[in-house]
Order: C-alpha cells, then sequence, then structure tokens
C-alpha cells in the first residue's frame, strides 16, 4: 500500500537570539534567512519549504518575541503570535538556562492558550555541559502541554534529522502547498535586501543596525546575461549613523557590500555588481507610511 503524503505548516518561534534563523537553515541545508548576534534580527514571518519524496514541511521563521518599543516592534510582534493558531506543528525554541526569565515565562502562557502541538527544542547544546542540560530540561518537564524535549545543535547540525522525525508524527496527510523545487516564499529582491542588512548588523554598533532597512531599487541583467546589476539604499534614522555606515573615506560601506556581494552571487549564482547609497529617513520605524513603504506592513 502506497504511503500516504503528509504536509503541513512548522512555526519556530522563541525569544530573540536563540537561534531560530540558524536552526532553519540547518534544515533547509542552504543559507535563507539571515543570522546576527544581534536580537531582533528577523523582521518578517519567513516560509521555507522542506520538500521530501512523500512529505512537505512548511517551516516559519518568526521574529524573537519581545515587548515592543516602537511601531516596527508590534509588527514584529504581530508576525510571530499571528502564526501560532493557524500552524500544524510549533517549535518552541530555547537555550541552556539554569533559572526562567520573564521573556519564557511570557511565551510559555501564551503556549499553554494555544491546542497546536508544541515541541521545545533545546538549542546550544554544544556550549554548556550535560549537566546543565540536564537542569534546563528540569525546568520544563512540569509543562504538560509540551508534547516533547528535544536537545540540539542547530550551528553542528546535531538532532535535525531526529527533530525532522518528531515533526513528522503530528503532520497530517495533505496535499504539496509549493512546487517540489521552491524552497522560500520570498522573493529574491527580498533575500537580497536582507543579505545587505545581516552585513550592516554583523559590522556595525548595537545601536545603529535596528534603525536600519535596505531597499532595493534595481535588480536587472546585463544584456549578455554575464553581471546582474543591483541597486541599493539603506536607510537609517539619524545624519550620526549615516556617517557611521559610509564611514572614513567610505571604507565602511565597501565592507559592507563587499560581504553582501560574496552573499549574493552564492545565493543567485551569477556575478554581482552592488551599488550601495545611504540615506536618512528619521523615525521611519515610528509611522505606518514608511514601514508600508518599506515592505513590513501589507
Amino acid at each position: 500500500m502506497e504511503k500516504e503524503f503528509q504536509s503541513g505548516f512548522i512555526s519556530i518561534v522563541g525569544r530573540p537570539n536563540v537561534g531560530k534563523s540558524t536552526l532553519l537553515n540547518a534544515i533547509m541545508k542552504e543559507k535563507l534567512v539571515i543570522t546576527s548576534s544581534k536580537p531582533q534580527t528577523t523582521r518578517n514571518a519567513i516560509r521555507c519549504i522542506h520538500t521530501e519524496d512523500d512529505c512537505q514541511m512548511v517551516f516559519i521563521d518568526t521574529p524573537g518575541m519581545h515587548r515592543p518599543k516602537n511601531k516596527l516592534g508590534d509588527y514584529m510582534q504581530k508576525a510571530a503570535m499571528d502564526t501560532l493558531g493557524d500552524v500544524d506543528v510549533v517549535l518552541y525554541l530555547v537555550e541552556p538556562e539554569k533559572k526562567l526569565g520573564p521573556g519564557d515565562q511570557y511565551i510559555l502562557e501564551k503556549l499553554s492558550k494555544i491546542k497546536t502541538p508544541i515541541l521545545l527544542v533545546l538549542n546550544k547544546i554544544d556550549t554548556v555541559p550535560k549537566e546543565e542540560l540536564l537542569e534546563t530540561i528540569a525546568l520544563y518537564q512540569s509543562y504538560d502541554f509540551l508534547q516533547a524535549i528535544l536537545p540540539i545543535s542547530a550551528r553542528d547540525g546535531d538532532g535535525i534529522e531526529e527533530l525532522l522525525t518528531l515533526i513528522r508524527k503530528d503532520l497530517p496527510e495533505g496535499p504539496m502547498f509549493f512546487p517540489d523545487d521552491m524552497i522560500v516564499d520570498q522573493s529574491e529582491r527580498f533575500i537580497v535586501a536582507e543579505l545587505i542588512r545581516e552585513k550592516i548588523l554583523n559590522l556595525l554598533r548595537d545601536e545603529i543596525p535596528h534603525g536600519v532597512a535596505v531597499e532595493i531599487s534595481m535588480m536587472k541583467e546585463r544584456p549578455n546575461k554575464s553581471i546582474l546589476d543591483i541597486d541599493a539604499t539603506i536607510f537609517c534614522e539619524k545624519k550620526s549613523h549615516k556617517g557611521i555606515i559610509i564611514g572614513k573615506q567610505g571604507a565602511m560601506l565597501k565592507k559592507i557590500g563587499s560581504q553582501a556581494r560574496r552573499d549574493i552571487e552564492f545565493f543567485l549564482k551569477t556575478p554581482v555588481n552592488l551599488q550601495l547609497w545611504v540615506k536618512v529617513r528619521a523615525d521611519w520605524r515610528e509611522r505606518n507610511y514608511d514601514l508600508k513603504d518599506l515592505g513590513y506592513f501589507d
């Protein structure tokens, strides 16, 4: 008897900076979502499609759950919460800790109110001794709405196959929602803009990257198809931030562009000519018009 096809949606939630995007890239075995050591790197709910012969898993990478400080924060929080009731499985990602902070208690309260199967994924097991892992596991064992607790290392890939096996147990029979060669629901422009923003996150001081947005104004292949020309604008909130992003004699902007271009070429599989500009758009995170214009509101 032929095995039925399974399909479903899986939301990855957790506090900022616990490794949600790193986990998704590990599952997909390709860099599709940006990562950074800074919190609140992910701003949109991004869907990545993992298709096997008899199963399709649609993973949703969500912004880290946190207390919003501006309208962009409100948008990010809503993007994370909106996925919980409309998926087949929730992966609640945590890292090794000796006690639960207010952030995790807040998320656990929200998760306790939904009927969706929830798997607790204990990430970063490569960073602490086994005794500390057991302490963290003990913290969560009293929450009976958690179906399972699985230790993994998204960075090293440990436990990923076991996680996929656990997810499949909760997926219903269903259709293939996306073509089997489709791996992400976002446009190439979106991913290119995110790759540029990732370099800004990794190269600049903490207070600057969170006030930065990237807009792709042009992506055009040359007539002989030898190279792809990309123009992008980096928006920041203050004139002083613009100077820091550009750097002395344009050095920082060149560094951002050089690092981003390498990743973009790897992603698009073609040579790229990347041109970057920096403009000030004061307080854009507080204005609905700017948020919509930059792709954060429908």
